[in-house]
């Protein structure tokens, strides 16, 4: 019999005030030796918040990230092949949500493994839930252009899906580029479009605030300079 891939949600800030969540994953981490991880150092960290109580120098770690190459990923899954069970773990919050954890399910499920999701948070869901936007119809394009002529035009773009489709567009910034994300968008999305963006969710600091664009520029813009943020437009 196969071994299972469990999916681990980790804590997205921080000092986030989830603690309740944890016990419910701690049963699960406890139980394996083996992750999959796009960071070590911050993998130890949220597995200790989780409520790891191993030793992680008898752990066994595998990188998924950016720079890992695909074609050797299968390797990470040989031990739920023989009966083992894995976790899979994100930076923060939900794995495959905006981070390359998808490619380990995909191979998973070529493989007849086991895959099950635990329950967690995303700041992409829960920025959605909590915006006032349409839940119904939705897109989350990841990053937008980093070039300003580019970015610009995909704003454009994206907002025609907002009147044409009643489509909220989700999207996010490397966080010392925030603000001049948010200084594209005010500058070219129309009057009456809406933006939320939802900063340090779970956090003790979190802000989540949606109003119009014309109401945006009436107002002293807040600094979002490295701070974990998500930006939504809508209607």
């Amino acid at each position: 019999m196969k071994g299972i891939l469990y999916l681990i949600p980790v804590p997205i800030s921080e000092d986030d005030n989830s603690d309740l969540l944890y016990p419910l994953l701690d049963k699960t981490v406890n139980s394996v030796d083996e992750f999959i991880v796009e960071d070590l150092k911050t993998a130890r960290r949220s597995l200790r918040k989780i409520g790891f109580k191993g030793e992680f120098d008898k752990m066994i770690f595998h990188l998924l990230n950016e720079h890992t190459h695909l074609k050797g990923i299968e390797k990470f899954l040989s031990s739920a092949e023989k009966g083992k069970n894995i976790c899979l773990m994100s930076e923060a919050g939900m794995p495959c949500i905006a981070d390359p954890g998808s490619e380990i399910v995909k191979l998973a499920h070529k493989k007849n493994i086991k895959v099950v999701p635990l329950y967690g948070q995303s700041s992409i869901f829960l920025a959605l839930a909590a915006s006032g936007l349409s839940g119904q119809n939705f897109c989350f394009h990841g990053y937008l252009p980093k070039s300003q002529n580019e970015r610009k035009k995909k704003l454009k773009e994206l907002e025609k899906s907002i009147f044409s489709n009643n489509q909220t567009q989700i999207f996010i910034e490397t966080p010392y580029r925030n603000n001049h994300l948010l200084e594209d968008i005010l500058s070219t999305c129309s009057s009456e479009t809406l933006l939320c963006f939802a900063v340090n969710i779970t956090g003790s600091s979190e802000k989540i605030i949606t109003k119009s664009i014309a109401e945006w520029k009436r107002e002293e813009l807040p600094n979002l300079d490295n701070l974990p943020s998500v930006f939504l437009l809508g209607r």
